[in-house]
């Protein structure tokens, strides 16, 4: 694994040339999510299991996949529902990765080791061997959303993921907005971006913004072009208290055609094999990591200013 920490100028800019298949089956398991913790771990580990047999190498969970959303409520107790990285939900899945050989992205309410809560993915190679865990760096704070009452910043910088069956980056559902954590872990080598996500429609709300699911996906499919990369994004599904998620978890190319999406109201798990090798040719025949400009970017290291 790479990890972008005192980040620098990638020799050859975009994605590195991995060994191995350059075609491989990703995995996206989409659920409703109820009540019972351990039902809900249990009725993922069979989902994988089913994906692992249609034949997916890396298998991707959505956003806290064990538990409710709880951050719609504004201030409450949820503490209990945290646990480590190598807790339960860890170790039930590393031994599912070892048995049938696929890497699995599992994100869950971490309890870290410093004590503070995070929202974070854990993510084991085929062999059931745990890498480093992602945490959501971007945290919103909105109606519904609010995720900064309950989640510490991620304090990891962005993984990429070298295992087995490919190389991919994390990025947990607010990070989808921000591009330059798309560009960041492009430029690092990774081949695929996977977004878990919890995302969906307020029940009796009307937003005068415009369709709030099309610019999910479209933001999305962007940094799939932007970067010549493949994009997957798994959400949930189902009614949580004023929440109706959309669903709709899919999987596009790098040059952002959906290749296969998932239901907007029933669960699903999304079997879709990718051509890595497509990545390269899109990089190059573009040239957007070729011809950036990087001595002119200065500006967003140092934080610009807001506008008035």
């Amino acid at each position: 694994m790479k990890r972008l920490g005192g980040w620098r100028e990638p020799a050859t800019p975009g994605m590195e040339k991995e060994g191995g298949p350059r075609k491989v089956k990703i995995g996206l398991v989409q659920t409703a999510v109820g009540e019972d913790r351990t039902e809900n771990l249990e009725r993922t580990l069979r989902r994988v299991e089913a994906a692992a047999q249609r034949g997916a190498k890396i298998v991707c969970l959505q956003e806290l996949f064990r538990s409710l959303y709880f951050p719609q409520q504004e201030r409450a107790d949820f503490a209990s529902w945290a646990e480590p990285a190598d807790g339960e939900s860890a170790r039930a899945l590393s031994e599912l990765a070892r048995q049938r050989e696929v890497a699995i992205i599992a994100p869950i309410f971490e309890r870290g080791e410093d004590g503070k809560l995070y929202n974070t993915a854990v993510v084991l190679d085929a062999d059931g061997r745990p890498l480093e865990s992602y945490r959501k760096l971007h945290i919103p704070h909105d109606p519904l959303f609010w995720e900064k009452n309950y989640f510490e910043p991620g304090n990891k910088g962005y993984p990429v993921y070298r295992t087995r069956w490919g190389t991919f980056s994390v990025l947990i559902c607010y990070d989808q907005w921000f591009p330059e954590a798309a560009r960041m872990s492009a430029l690092a080598g990774a081949e695929i971006l996977f977004y878990p996500t919890a995302i969906g429609w307020i029940k009796g709300h009307r937003s005068s913004d415009g369709d709030w699911h099309d610019a999910w996906e479209t933001v999305m499919r962007a940094h799939a072009i932007a970067n010549g990369v493949h994009v997957a994004a798994v959400n949930r599904v189902g009614e949580e208290g004023k929440l109706r998620f959309w669903g709709s978890s899919f999987v596009c190319g790098p040059f952002g055609k959906v290749l296969r999406r998932a239901s907007p109201t029933h669960e699903a798990t999304l079997v879709v094999e990718v051509d890595l090798e497509r990545n390269r040719s899109i990089q190059e025949g573009w040239g957007f990591l070729r011809n950036r400009r990087p001595d002119t970017y200065a500006p967003l290291a140092q934080g610009m200013p807001a506008r008035s």
